[in-house]
């Protein structure tokens, strides 16, 4: 793969490594899950009988064309919700702007399961909203269940997706550029469609292509509140774990069409980014301005109603973590029981989840920082093709990752099903696009003069990378890392098809404890693991200085 000539360095052999391991634990589980698909349950040949058996059944494609239209759905209300959320927060000056930015954050850094239960608590038939306006005004509130649930949960969930993205590419747009949209009389709504969301559209498709993937991936949230609505990863979870009837073949056959169908929208994605990708300079970037009478009222109830509403789910799951509980049944009064019962009975949990995703991201930051410096900096066949894999876990739901891994590494020499270690290839594969997209980003940012004049006065590439490029990394490193930590500790798609007795982390402990219906446990649970992002946000502003991440 390198040029005819070209002396193997450092650098060829840490990438040539780098795609032996991607090649090893990402494409050869995929392959496998297309040779699966396409085999014959009982003679083993080639056939297409999975697939003649998926597209002959509404109970099979049905569940792709709700999938379909959740995903739609929830991808144009993020952008709805979340461009004047972030237009507002970028040219208003908004009071406590600085604690909504955080809370705005901390609303999304949750397993979007969560939410789900969080919404049944105060929406559902016996919520607490749902009791209240029903025995106080006798007012009946429509069903939170099937797709109107699935939509709320996961719309409020990935808004702040849509926000940090936003947020980011408005402090690049230059003000010169608004100010002389201004002076040809293009002002008020005209000039954020005219100029600013054409000016931010290519960040606008990066982030709406991650929410599309986030809300196709999401196995929690129509399992809990779906009742009926059955989704993609449900329909692939069902089919490769249930006892009866399931079918690990029918379930690759699935996996492969819903591949090929993310994949179609991700190059979709990217034809349409790069025929509007441009460069943009802000030297004279946005200043955020006082703004008086009712633009400035309504900028303020806008910002703080979403902040509200979203937050409204882990409010709801911190105060019913200390109430007294008895299963569903919520006695008179507060404790710590279900704490004590979350330390006593799935402790061990908690411990599964430190450790696991301590270990899973020293490795997510040693590969990124690897991975961003030779994709930036040494331009070839091997990085480029490394540069696709790294895009793969966009594309795949984890549940499909999960069962590809399952079924790659379930027997000698490669025994890894049921282990630690194989719960850390999934984090760290999933996961590791978040770094390495925010330490790319640093890289294109540091000017290769400051590394050639480093060489020139008798550094070596590995010398000068150390001393000099991974200092100037770092800020990007350790921004990525937070959002990777944070996703890997809510993680449940790929965890829940992985996981062991041993194995078992604090979601899928809060997941099982919801379905079993101990509320007071999955509470106290959820709650933890809230504490422990709030930590890991706070230790991230403290050791960048930063008020806010943006992507």
């Amino acid at each position: 793969m390198l040029a005819k000539g070209r002396r193997m360095d450092i650098w060829s052999v840490i990438t040539l490594v780098i795609l032996i391991l991607y090649i090893l634990m990402l494409v050869f589980p995929l392959f496998t899950i297309l040779i699966k698909s396409f085999g014959d349950p009982t003679t083993g040949k080639f056939s297409l009988n999975y697939f003649k058996q998926f597209f002959s059944k509404k109970y099979y494609y049905g569940s792709v064309s709700n999938s379909l239209k959740v995903t739609t759905w929830v991808t144009i209300l993020t952008i709805v919700f979340a461009t004047p959320l972030a237009y507002i927060m970028t040219t208003f000056n908004i009071k406590g702007k600085s604690a909504i930015q955080i809370l705005i954050l901390i609303s999304s850094m949750q397993a979007p399961f969560i939410g789900a239960y969080s919404w049944i608590l105060l929406l559902g038939r016996n919520g607490v909203v749902t009791n209240f306006l029903k025995n106080s005004f006798n007012i009946t509130i429509p069903d939170i269940y099937g797709f109107t649930g699935i939509l709320l949960v996961l719309t409020l969930e990935l808004t702040p997706l849509i926000y940090m993205y936003l947020s980011g590419a408005l402090k690049n747009v230059d003000n010169s550029l608004l100010e002389a949209a201004e002076s040809m009389g293009c002002t008020g709504v005209k000039k954020i469609f005219k100029v600013i969301i054409p000016l931010i559209m290519p960040t606008l498709l990066a982030g709406a292509l991650l929410v599309f993937m986030r809300a196709l991936a999401d196995f929690g949230t129509p399992m809990l509140i779906g009742e009926g609505f059955r989704t993609v990863p449900v329909l692939i979870f069902n089919e490769f774990i249930s006892e009866v009837g399931g079918d690990d073949g029918l379930a690759a056959a699935i996996s492969v069409i819903v591949i090929i169908f993310a994949t179609g929208i991700f190059l979709l994605q990217k034809y349409i980014s790069n025929k509007k990708a441009f460069q943009m300079s802000a030297l004279h970037p946005i200043e955020a301005k006082n703004v008086k009478g009712i633009k400035n009222v309504l900028a303020h109830i806008y910002v703080y109603a979403f902040t509200i509403i979203a937050l409204l789910p882990q409010v709801t799951v911190i105060y019913t973590s200390f109430l007294n509980t008895s299963g569903r049944v919520f006695v008179e009064g507060f404790s710590l029981k279900s704490y004590s019962t979350a330390f006593s009975k799935v402790g061990d949990t908690i411990i599964n989840t430190i450790y696991l995703s301590g270990i899973s991201i020293l490795f997510v930051v040693l590969f990124a920082i690897l991975i961003a410096y030779v994709t930036v900096r040494r331009r070839n066949a091997m990085t480029n093709l490394l540069d696709i894999f790294t895009m793969f876990p966009y594309i795949v739901p984890g549940s499909i990752l999960g069962i590809a891994l399952l079924l790659s590494f379930n027997k000698k020499p490669l025994l890894l099903s049921g282990t630690a270690f194989i719960m850390i290839i999934s984090f760290v594969i999933r996961r590791l696009p978040y770094t390495i997209r925010s330490s790319a980003a640093i890289v294109h940012q540091i000017s290769i003069s400051v590394e050639e004049a480093a060489i020139s006065l008798g550094a070596s590439n590995i010398k000068t990378f150390f001393k000099i490029t991974l200092p100037m990394m770092l800020p990007g490193v350790i921004s990525g890392a937070i959002l990777s930590w944070v996703t890997i500790i809510s993680e449940l798609s790929t965890s829940i098809i992985l996981y062991t007795g041993k194995t078992r982390t604090m979601t899928i402990a809060t997941y099982t404890e919801v379905i079993r219906g101990n509320y007071g446990v999955a509470a106290a649970l959820a709650t933890i693991l809230t504490i422990i992002t709030v930590v890991s946000l706070l230790i991230f502003f403290r050791l960048t200085g930063e008020k806010e991440i943006t992507m």
